[in-house]
């Protein structure tokens, strides 16, 4: 896997439609990404899958079992990143809420950040770190591998 992708944050929003959709673009990356890279989490990116997988809306679509499967998939091939007090206090997106994804990105050295989020997207790029959307990101991605 190219170095792009080798560590990478995926959005919660991504994490779910790849769970609830198995042969949607969002799975298919998620997959590539988990078979070659390491996704970082921050425990505050990490808190926002494990709450949000749990909702009710979700009972019908993901038994249990296939929630605590994910859940400890994504834990066991993390790269967990510290963010530090300084970095936790710069604001980037327009959604405060989400600048916890920029956060684990910067604090782990990524240099793509994957969402669906337009709060995210609108910022693309960000420095060094490119956020982009799961079409996006698995075009480029299959683009690398090619010969």
């Amino acid at each position: 896997m190219s170095g792009d992708y080798a560590k990478v944050v995926v959005d919660t929003n991504v994490l779910l439609s790849a769970a609830l959709l198995p042969h949607s673009v969002p799975a298919e990356l998620v997959d590539s990404l988990l078979a070659d890279g390491r996704l970082i989490f921050s425990k505050a990116t990490f808190s926002e899958i494990e709450t949000r997988i749990w909702k009710p809306k979700f009972d019908r679509y993901l038994p249990i079992e296939r929630r605590r499967r994910i859940l400890l998939e994504l834990d066991a091939s993390a790269m967990w990143v510290e963010v530090s007090a300084e970095l936790a206090t710069q604001s980037f997106s327009r959604d405060v809420k989400d600048d916890a994804f920029i956060h684990a990105a910067l604090a782990g050295g990524a240099t793509r950040l994957i969402s669906g989020d337009d709060d995210l997207l609108c910022l693309r790029p960000l420095g060094d770190l490119h956020i982009l959307s799961p079409r996006d990101a698995l075009t480029e991605l299959r683009h690398m591998e090619k010969p």
